[in-house]
Order: structure tokens, then sequence, then C-alpha cells
């Protein structure tokens, strides 16, 4: 049974995890596995799934933010009774370039380099070669992505205003590691054997020779329209019969120890616990146990606003995921749910992404600032209905320069007390997809806390 929080709420427990997003289900399947018998998972929302939200207006259902799953992803082989309820899908992306071209993600031959003109190619490759040869410490994602492109060709691509948009921060403060872990893609692709493969590809594509692709290695999957909560029922019962009690819509107001354990005070009542792993952001863990440093600033994260649009015309573009590199307009991406779920009333309908530090300081800047730099690119010509917004403080972590080295010792300032911190949030990971931080969960507690 999952508690309203809304009663006088007295609750022992071997484990209490803080945070009921995949992390937390993850973490408390993980502990009921080792051996715990009574796992609490408290959350300040009312729902499970942490930021995997979803809006219902009228006949429309939206995403905060792009989620794709995978039907072989570790997640399942805690919850196999999700997988009947995912909509299979065969999603696809593209970007819009600096020079307003609607093309492939992350780079095209065609429209990045050859489109260039014989001079600028040359300056391009000169400039890549140059950068390669001179190889300068790197400590900013920036330098990284110049090393192995070349300055010239990060501008003209878009992605230096990409990687701002992103973090919502210029490029020179974002740090090496968020290159390490989010931009390995870069020096894949810029291989001198990836190029060749590329380069190959287009010249037989273009004798009508297209080399074989090869078969999907995994099957694509979006929530159900129902929603994540109808997503997540299985992933509860599963759990609640295992010996787990969700407290969820509680408040969260302080961590104490207590002798050897610990008391967790929430608008509801206690729960006492042996153990605390933690899945919430480090910020509010510190606070929480009161071990905030005096003076010390919060960790950087993104505050993300959602615009849900529906829409009937002339979109622009074809895949149902469309990035935006080009050099104005705040928004970063946008996701045409309809392409998943078919039209509603014979309507499209999408939602956008900004980082609202980068300019889209509210809802009606950033709609607006949408609506113009989309009307200038040639996209969503027709009826583009603006149907309701949401606006997440805590998207995900941004790594400016140190913030990832603040993270840890605050980290270690958590664990020094008592409280395993881990996850997207908790553990001031970027975690891009389930997989991900299913995998990062399963890690932590399979660690050796002595080691």
């Amino acid at each position: 049974m999952v508690d309203d929080a809304d009663g006088s709420l007295s609750v022992d427990a071997d484990v209490l995890v803080l945070g009921a997003g995949i992390s937390g289900l993850v973490s408390a399947s993980v502990l009921l596995g080792q051996g715990a018998g009574r796992v609490v998972v408290v959350d300040g929302y009312p729902h499970v799934g942490g930021n995997h939200l979803d809006a219902h207006l009228g006949p429309y259902t939206f995403d905060i933010g792009s989620l794709v799953f995978q039907d072989d992803s570790p997640l399942l082989a805690h919850f196999p009774d999700l997988l009947p309820r995912y909509v299979p899908i065969e999603p696809t992306w593209e970007r819009l370039n600096p020079q307003g071209r609607v093309t492939a993600y992350p780079f095209s031959v065609t429209d990045d380099l050859l489109a260039a003109g014989p001079l600028e190619l040359a300056r391009l490759l000169g400039s890549a070669l140059v950068s390669r040869l001179r190889r300068r410490p790197q400590h900013t994602a920036r330098d990284f992505a110049e090393h192995w492109l070349g300055p010239r060709f990060v501008h003209r691509s878009g992605l230096d205003t990409y990687m701002e948009r992103f973090c919502g921060v210029p490029t020179e403060q974002i740090d090496l590691e968020f290159a390490h872990k989010r931009m390995m893609w870069i020096p894949k692709n810029a291989s001198a054997g990836e190029l060749t493969r590329k380069v190959t590809d287009l010249v037989r594509a273009r004798l009508g020779r297209p080399r074989p692709q090869p078969a999907p290695e995994n099957q694509q999957l979006a929530r159900p329209r129902e929603g994540f909560a109808h997503l997540y029922e299985p992933a509860v019962a599963s759990l609640e019969a295992k010996g787990t009690r969700f407290v969820l819509g509680a408040e969260l107001q302080r961590l104490e120890r207590d002798g050897e354990g610990f008391v967790l005070s929430t608008s509801g009542g206690e729960v006492r616990a042996s153990r605390v792993v933690s899945t919430v952001p480090v910020d509010v863990a510190l606070d929480l146990c009161g071990l905030r440093e005096a003076g010390e600033e919060p960790l950087p994260v993104v505050r993300l606003v959602s615009l849900y649009y529906s829409f009937s015309g002339r979109r622009g573009h074809d895949a149902p995921v469309l990035y935006n590199f080009s050099h104005e307009g705040t928004w970063k991406r946008l996701t045409t749910y309809s392409d998943f779920y078919g039209p509603a009333e014979g309507r499209e309908f999408l939602g956008v992404e900004v980082v609202s530090s980068r300019g889209g300081q509210s809802v009606e800047d950033a709609a607006a600032d949408f609506r113009r730099h989309t009307a200038a690119n040639g996209l969503f010509e027709g009826d583009l209905r603006l149907e309701g917004s949401h606006v997440l403080d805590h998207a995900y972590p941004i790594y400016t320069r140190g913030s990832a080295a603040r993270a840890r010792a605050a980290m270690a300032r958590l664990e020094a007390w008592g409280v395993e911190s881990l996850g997207r949030q908790g553990a001031f990971e970027y975690q891009p997809t389930a997989r991900h931080s299913t995998v990062e969960a399963e890690a932590f507690l399979a660690r050796d806390p002595s080691s």
C-alpha cells in the first residue's frame, strides 16, 4: 500500500531509501535481494519515478524531456512486468544547424563539411589537424571538443552553442569531467577510421549502392500513453510484495542520528532505520542532515522549462527528436510525441525543452523565443498552439568548473555521517538513461564500504 503521508506515521525499517526515482526503485530491489527485510522508500513527490514526469492536457500527453528506453535494459531484470506496458518505437534524431538546415545528428559529412565549399573545407580540416598536433592541456569541455574537431568546426557545427544551451553556462565554465561523461561520442566519430567509413558510405549511397545497415541490437521503447504512473505500477507492486513500504508526498524535514540508527522526520511522522541510502539531490541531503558548511554554495543544477504544443501544418522536419545546434534560440531540443502515440484529434503534439538560465527565464519568454526562432528557420508553418508548460528546478547536474569535485567532497561528508548517496541526483552524476541509473545503483550497492 502506498502511503500519502497525511496521517501520523511511525515506521521502523532496516533500510530507508530517500527518493523514489529509478535509482531509488532499483536500490530498494537490490537491498531486498541482499537480505534487507524491511525497506521504506520516502519521496516528496506524490508519485514514484522521480523526474520521469508527464502531463495530460486535454487529449495530449507530454513528458518532461525526451525519454527513450530499451527492451534489454537491466531495469527490466528488476521489474520484468514493466516491459508489456512500454510502447515500441523507432525513434530517429535530427538537428537544426547554424546554416539553417535540418540535418543528421550529431554531424553530417554532407551538410557540415562538403556544403562549406572547398576553401572553407580546407580551413576546417586544417583547424582540426592543428588542434590534434598541438596537444594543449584540456581543462574544459570546449578544450576537449576543439582538440578533437578543431575550433572552426566546433563553431560551424553549432556544437559550442549547444554545449552552452545544454548546461546553461558559457562553454569555458563547463568542466572537462562533463566531456568525459557526456561527450565521448566525439573522439569516436572524429577518428580517422570513422570519418573514412562515413565518406565511403556517402559515396556508396550516391552511386546507388548503400551499405546494408546492421539490425538494431534492441527495441526502443517509450512510456505508455497512460503515463509514468501506469508504467511503474508493477514495480511498486513487486517491491511491496517483497517487503517495501512507500511513503509519498511527504515533506522531508530533517534526518538525525539516533544511537546506531537514524530518524527521518517528515510532515506525516517519523521513519526509523538502521541504514540510509539517499538518491535525492546532494544539497537536499546536506540540509536534511544539517551538514551544510557556513557559506557553502549550492551545487549547480539545470532549471528546465518544458513547453507543450499542439500543431497542425507543415512542421519542416521528419525525425521525432530535433536538437537546436543553431547559434540563435534558447530551446535545446523538441520531441514530437504524436510520432510515438499517434495524433490527437487530428493534431500533432510536442514538447520543447529550454534551459532557463540561458535566456528563457520565464515560460512566456521561452515560448515567444521558440515561436520566433522556428518561424525564422521555416519550422512549424501552420497552427502552433501552446497547450501548457512545466518548470523543473532540479533537472540534472551541471558540471561547471570544480562542481564535480565539490559534489564528491559533499558526498564524502554524508558518507562519514552515515548516509550513502547515489544516483543522478544523489551522486551528482549525469545519467542519460534508466540503463545508466540501474547499472550505477547496482554497482554502488555491491561495493565493499570498507574498501
